[in-house]
């Protein structure tokens, strides 16, 4: 067998392969005779058949069978011979059309194009700088967790000398038929909870269960946007039949010790719950923190190393990212398929996030590669048992998981990357400075673009 390697770019390698006749005869000759063997051909004796008889019978099959044993063997010999690390499946392109018609009298040429990973010269990465701003914790950023505790801490109190008014909760049967639609099933829900004027609350319910008292019975119809959430109102005309159950209002509990020994056992004094929410939020921050500046430093090393990836391996990464997208969609009740959605600019996005991820991984395992970075078996075990702390599975639970997805050692890259860019962040020259108000202000205004 004869073979050549080319490059046809970076990430791309191409082999010839010639396979000589002799070699095509010998496979083409055995294969021929056990159809021989096999073979009833009428005018002859079973398995008695000439060799000439049974190609001209059996031709697509023998040569399909030919081909099957011949290519995968030369194409895996080409590439070990060549020392190529190929991506994927190798892509196969048959040359001479005229030897398939001809098995054994001319050589079989055929190309192979592999995916490689790109070689790449890693860089400095070391004495890499960045400047770390902790965003400082202030008295009303306390305020608003408490306020978020004594909101967990609410009771639904019985209104005994009123109707219902906004912002109380009136719980009640509904039971909706909708007016354009006879044939569709009526909506039937018992002891549904509605704030008055709440969120998501359409105002013809409030409007009209405002003044309701308990055991009170109303008949009222609701007229939906048709831009409503929940799809299967939208649009619609309901008219509901109302049996209130109770209506109660919200009772928030005192801001003092009473309530603060409430929260858990360690806790003794308001003020000790708040020195408690300051350093629960001081240590928030910091981790923030520490996030932007690896961020940073991981943005600085990829912006330093540009190289060509892999196609195959970008639209690969790609699609993962998209169905875990969709799949996040669906989790959150949002329709994928709708026309709103601009799926080819999501495409794109995905793509450039793909190969960032790519690119800064690749490079990762070179820094742990320079750095003889290794990852043990204590280690391996230590993140199996806090994913299941974190997803609240047993350690089995999650070995067996990591089982279908490769073995417990599918962890080690994730973590030996890991440990490359704590290397990183660890000989990089990083400087505190002042929070900036504005950066906050970027921020908020980034995520609610």
């Amino acid at each position: 067998m004869k073979t050549q390697l080319k490059e046809i770019s970076p990430t791309r390698k191409q082999i010839d392969i010639e396979i000589e006749p002799d070699a095509v005869r010998a496979v083409y000759d055995r294969i021929s005779d056990n159809y021989a063997r096999a073979a009833t051909v009428p005018g002859f004796r079973p398995g008695h058949a000439p060799r000439a008889v049974i190609r001209t019978r059996f031709k697509d099959q023998i040569r399909t069978e030919v081909l099957r044993e011949l290519l995968p063997n030369a194409v895996q010999e080409a590439i070990a011979e060549h020392h190529v690390a190929a991506l994927g499946e190798p892509e196969l392109n048959l040359e001479n059309t005229e030897a398939l018609n001809q098995l054994g009298q001319m050589p079989l040429s055929f190309n192979v194009n592999v995916d490689v990973l790109p070689d790449i010269n890693l860089g400095e990465y070391k004495g890499l700088a960045a400047t770390r701003r902790t965003r400082p914790v202030k008295a009303e950023d306390i305020d608003r967790v408490i306020d978020q505790l004594r909101e967990s801490s609410a009771s639904l109190q019985p209104v005994e000398d009123r109707g219902a008014q906004p912002g109380d909760t009136v719980t009640a049967n509904f039971l909706g038929t909708f007016v354009n639609e006879p044939e569709a099933e009526p909506i039937n829900v018992e002891d549904v909870d509605v704030i008055l004027g709440g969120q998501g609350v359409v105002p013809a319910i409030t409007d009209n269960l405002a003044g309701v008292q308990p055991d009170e019975e109303k008949t009222f119809s609701v007229d939906y946007p048709a831009d409503f959430s929940a799809k299967g109102l939208a649009g619609k005309l309901v008219e509901y039949k109302v049996k209130v159950n109770a209506v109660r209002i919200k009772e928030l509990p005192e801001v003092d010790d009473d309530w603060a020994q409430s929260l858990g056992d360690d806790i003794e004094s308001l003020d000790q719950l708040r020195e408690k929410i300051r350093a629960d939020l001081e240590a928030q921050a910091g981790n923030e923190a520490e996030g932007k500046v690896r961020t940073e430093l991981l943005r600085q090393l990829v912006d330093a190393h540009q190289f060509e990836l892999p196609e195959r391996l970008v639209a690969h990464q790609t699609e993962h990212r998209f169905e875990s997208v969709v799949r996040d969609m669906i989790g959150h009740g949002i329709d994928p398929r709708s026309p709103e959605l601009d799926w080819e600019k999501a495409r794109d996005s995905l793509k450039e996030q793909a190969s960032y991820e790519l690119r800064s991984s690749l490079l990762l395992e070179h820094i742990a590669d320079e750095e003889k970075i290794e990852v043990s078996d204590q280690e391996i075990d230590d993140e199996i048992n806090s994913i299941a702390e974190g997803s609240r599975q047993t350690p089995q639970q999650v070995r067996d998981v990591l089982t279908k997805q490769g073995g417990e050692r599918s962890i080690a890259p994730r973590l030996r990357n890991r440990k490359a860019l704590d290397f990183l962040v660890a000989n990089a020259n990083v400087t505190d400075a002042e929070w900036k108000e504005e950066e906050q202000e970027s921020e908020a205004s980034q995520k609610s673009e």
